[in-house]
């Protein structure tokens, strides 16, 4: 997807500049366009609005699935503007060029991309608004604008003049915009950088917060879908009589995916869906399973073709040859669901050559263009409302769902929200692939490591999602790839393979399984050198202040080399991931059925000049319980192409008694700010891969590490 540019005066014209232009008679969803049809909005900047009422709302152009955008994207906004975080509203912002997150090439919520992205660009929109208000006040005053100042809403002058955003707003719109607004000193910051309570916290509380599956509309039918039990599968023919007979059922349509049981309530529609008697066609992936997709993928390591994650340093294989010692090892991980605690859902009204759709997305322009296209529409005729999101974690990057919505109330000519159940939800993923990382690494007479070659075999969900060519390396597979380390000699290579299988960006991407070898490799040389692990580490970071930095401070935290409680052990690992850099150790020990149990987790991260700490240490926590999910008990099995996890009874969520205490350290940086939404998830798979490692003597090398994996594994 490509992002077109433009002169700053054609731009003006349609929409605001990307750093904050003017946008007149910008349409908006919820209460902010129905003032703007009253008339009573002003200064339509394309992140600020304001009421000739004062009121003050602010768009956040990324979706907020808990991960707490709409209130570090304002809090951006609101200190250049001057205004407290209490005087302003939020809303989602809708479908726009202008929304385009710079990092990922659309408007997209993901890739720990919202701060790193809105960082500038936010400041300068608040900016530029302020410098508008202040020469509308100056005009109409009459006085210099050295004068004048903003402040809380309000714009002060000399001998006691004084006016509200508002009541300067409509002035303000006819205003130069500013290219390079003056800015804040961050040093100046007053609301930045600290920690601010979320401001959709009071709307989830009392239930006014309106999640996708919360919506009604007028004259709104239900539906349920039948989809093919092995994913790709088409219907092949259907008998929907003794379904139509049911109670309260309006409709019985076929669409691209299955067949839909359209009801006056969902629960009559799922009832109805249960009596449909369907022949699948069920492809090729009837034949598949994971052992046979991890093996394919292990397979290509051998004969695929390999792309360079980066050029080689040095001569590997001379060094390998040299070494004093070699050590070589295979790590795995598994698929994993994204199982959001909101299943998928969405509502469409389809009406001749018009669309409406409100739900939970990651993906705004992905869904206009996706429904457009399956229905033979033109995007612009689309209009669509995002509402908060019961959990995204990159499911709700997929589009599937909300075609499927438009195509329903296509069929039935009505306003129709789609449902699935959970098990739908788990059965019908697009799964976290399967990753196969080999490594190998020559050692030294003192045990330091000489050369490494690291290789890695996963499916690529770029080519899927966005049709990157065949034999293209994909960034988002080569995460964390190469490591920290100072290593003379190295060689970092990727095989992509298609396993057949519909996989999907899962939280932290290939950080996940590049991590987690890399950094269980670390731990295995160490041991092979007869070295500490920590102190291993450290040898090899010099010159990364960065690393030895939080690697230091998460050591110191969490007590490093000190006596351990009985059957306890810690684990470390340490990772660059998303411009942040961060440490972790793990303390754990085993129960009584052999079952690993967390019960420390010190993190130490730097992730540059941070908006809101309180969010920051959510994301971490959140981040960590996540992974731990992954590396113990989640994984996604599949046996004649149908998946065998079908809710949380057998993909079980880290329950709050298994939670661990959670020790945060946050460094305070200059630096330009990281991404925090994903990170931790990828660092403790390996800190508590080592930790049972350094327990039992054991090295578990594929995820999750379950009990009956661990009776499995031999010591080393």
């Amino acid at each position: 997807m490509t992002h077109t540019q433009t002169s700053r005066r054609s731009f003006l014209k349609t929409s605001a500049a990307v750093t904050g232009g003017l946008m007149l008679g910008f349409n908006l969803p919820g209460t902010l366009g129905e003032a703007m049809a009253a008339g009573t909005v002003h200064t339509p900047n394309a992140w600020v609005h304001i009421a000739d009422n004062n009121v003050i709302t602010l768009l956040s152009a990324r979706s907020e699935m808990g991960q707490g955008v709409y209130t570090s994207m304002p809090m951006l906004i609101a200190e250049e503007l001057h205004v407290d975080i209490s005087q302003i509203k939020v809303a989602a912002a809708p479908p726009d060029a202008v929304y385009v997150n710079a990092l990922l090439g659309a408007q997209i919520t993901g890739g720990s991309t919202s701060v790193r992205d809105g960082w500038l660009k936010l400041r300068v929109a608040g900016a530029q608004v302020r410098e508008m208000l202040i020469t509308a006040a100056a005009a109409r005053w009459n006085v210099d604008r050295d004068l004048i100042k903003a402040d809380k809403g309000m714009i002060y002058g000399p001998k006691g003049l004084k006016s509200t955003y508002g009541d300067l707003a409509q002035s303000a719109a006819s205003m130069p915009v500013p290219e390079k607004p003056p800015m804040k000193d961050p040093k100046d910051f007053k609301i930045v950088g600290k920690r601010t309570k979320r401001v959709d916290t009071p709307a989830k509380v009392n239930g006014t917060a309106e999640f996708g599956i919360d919506v009604k509309l007028p004259g709104m039918v239900y539906a349920s879908l039948a989809q093919c039990p092995v994913i790709g599968g088409k219907v092949k023919s259907f008998d929907g009589a003794k379904a139509k007979a049911s109670a309260g059922v309006i409709d019985v349509v076929q669409i691209s995916d299955g067949v839909a049981v359209v009801a006056s309530s969902w629960w009559q529609a799922k009832k109805a869906r249960d009596l449909l008697s369907i022949q699948w066609d069920e492809g090729a992936g009837a034949t598949l399973s994971d052992a046979s997709v991890i093996e394919g993928t292990r397979q290509a390591l051998k004969t695929g073709k390999v792309l360079e994650i980066t050029k080689p340093q040095g001569d590997v294989a001379a060094a390998l040859k040299g070494a004093a010692k070699v050590l070589e090892a295979e790590y795995v991980i598994s698929m994993q669901a994204h199982a959001p605690l909101e299943p998928m859902n969405f509502t469409a009204h389809v009406q001749g050559n018009k669309a409406l759709l409100i739900g939970p997305t990651q993906f705004q322009q992905g869904a206009q263009g996706a429904v457009a296209g399956a229905l033979g529409l033109k995007p612009e005729d689309i209009t669509l409302q995002t509402t908060f999101l019961g959990g995204g974690f990159g499911r709700r990057l997929e589009l599937d769902f909300i075609v499927q919505a438009a195509e329903i109330s296509k069929a039935v000519n009505k306003p129709v929200k789609l449902l699935w159940t959970r098990e739908d939800d788990m059965t019908h993923d697009f799964y976290r692939p399967v990753g196969v990382n080999q490594l190998k690494a020559g050692l030294d007479a003192s045990g330091n490591p000489v050369a490494l070659h690291f290789k890695v075999a996963s499916q690529s969900v770029t080519q899927r999602a966005f049709g990157l060519p065949k034999d293209t390396m994909d960034p988002f597979m080569a995460e964390a790839a190469v490591a920290g380390y100072n290593i003379a000699n190295t060689q970092h290579d990727l095989v992509i393979h298609d396993t057949g299988i519909r996989v999907g960006y899962w939280r932290a991407v290939s950080h996940n399984m590049n991590a987690f070898a890399n950094e269980s490799f670390m731990d295995e040389l160490a041991k092979a050198a007869g070295k500490d692990p920590y102190e291993y580490r450290m040898s090899l970071l010099a010159g990364k202040p960065r690393f030895v930095h939080v690697l230091k401070l998460a050591a110191d935290k969490a007590g490093w080399g000190k006596p351990m409680a009985k059957g306890h052990a810690l684990g470390i690992a340490l990772m660059e991931g998303y411009d942040t850099y961060m440490a972790q150790v793990a303390e754990v020990s085993l129960n009584d059925s052999g079952e690993v149990q967390v019960h420390r987790v010190t993190v130490a991260a730097d992730m540059g000049h941070m908006v809101n700490p309180d969010t920051v240490e959510a994301q971490l926590q959140s981040s960590i319980i996540f992974g731990i999910g992954a590396a113990l008990k989640h994984q996604i099995t599949m046996v004649n192409g149908r998946v065998q996890e079908t809710n949380y009874h057998n993909f079980q969520p880290v329950r709050m008694n298994e939670v661990p205490k959670i020790d945060i350290v946050l460094v305070k940086s200059t630096e330009k700010p990281g991404g925090i939404g994903e990170p931790a998830t990828a660092v403790v798979a390996p800190a508590i891969a080592n930790a049972v490692a350094k327990l039992t003597g054991k090295r578990v090398r594929r995820l999750p590490i379950t009990a009956e994996a661990l009776k499995q594994t031999a010591v080393a």
